[in-house]
């Protein structure tokens, strides 16, 4: 009972994403399967820290990153801290946990020539659909949004007059992102296109399927994957490659890290800081590849 409690307080008191209530509902249902196979106890609030040591180390033995085990003691500690305000237990068994360390891995993204290529090149088709998918690349490579931000927006979030895209991130938290005199033209080209398209079509929704649809993740993920497999041989190809790019992009050109951090709505500092890393990777290639004595 308690951990259906748990999924409605995170969805509806703390306004966690979608993709996060099903991964904390998917971790506490394997907790609660491990539990009751290796000792025979029904529901995560029965146990204690050597029972959850003990799924933990089995997860580790069994070949799944740090940082993934990492995300389900998350998932257990905002578990038991609700079970603690709820005065459902007295102590947090948790306490006691310890995270296993993550080896830093540095943001994977496309190289700028690459992605000039990439506008430059490749065709991208005509007409409505040929519009939207290349605004679709745009939007991504020029806002630095995330994939279910792109797939939500509507019309209304638009806004060309004052030059910015209002956009709703993780736990339901608005931002306003500029928009470029790029990304202005294309809209206005892709919108003339989407207003000769039958009345029946959606309407509400920005971005739409040929058939007049709202457009959905795994469509905007194969068009992804698609075309920047002609520019790049890079094993990832996804939105979220985009979303690194015009990071580590905006960085390369001299952007402040603070307002990075506020157009990727990053709730910490801590999580923009990484983009650096691809920074000084660079200058250490353009310094061994120009300085005479390196």
């Amino acid at each position: 009972m308690s951990r259906e409690r748990f999924i409605q307080y995170i969805k509806f008191e703390k306004r966690y994403s979608v993709n996060t209530v099903i991964s904390y509902e998917n971790d506490l249902s394997q907790f609660e399967s491990y539990l009751n196979n290796e000792f025979g106890i029904a529901g995560a609030f029965n146990s204690d820290y050597l029972q959850i040591r003990s799924w933990l180390v089995s997860l580790m033995e069994s070949g799944i990153t740090a940082r993934s085990v990492n995300r389900k003691i998350t998932t257990l500690k905002t578990y038991f801290k609700f079970l603690i305000k709820e005065g459902i237990i007295k102590e947090n068994p948790m306490a006691k946990i310890l995270s296993p360390k993550v080896s830093k891995r540095l943001p994977v993204y496309v190289e700028k020539e690459k992605m000039d290529l990439l506008f430059d090149k490749v065709d991208f088709g005509e007409g409505f659909s040929g519009s939207r998918n290349k605004l679709i690349f745009e939007m991504f490579y020029l806002t630095g949004m995330r994939l279910s931000e792109l797939v939500n927006l509507t019309e209304n979030d638009i806004d060309l007059v004052k030059k910015n895209v209002k956009v709703i991130g993780k736990r339901n938290k608005e931002r306003l992102i500029p928009l470029s005199n790029t990304l202005e033209k294309e809209i206005s080209e892709y919108r003339k296109l989407k207003n000769e398209l039958p009345e029946s079509y959606e309407r509400k929704y920005f971005f739409i399927t040929n058939k007049g649809k709202k457009i959905y993740q795994k469509f905007v993920y194969r068009l992804i994957n698609y075309y920047l497999s002609a520019v790049t041989t890079l094993d990832k190809k996804s939105p979220h490659i985009l979303r690194h790019t015009f990071a580590t992009h905006m960085l390369n050109n001299g952007a402040d890290l603070n307002a990075i951090k506020e157009i990727l709505g990053h709730a910490n500092l801590s999580a923009t800081q990484v983009y650096t890393h691809n920074t000084i990777e660079k200058l250490k290639k353009v310094y061994k590849q120009s300085h005479p004595k390196a």
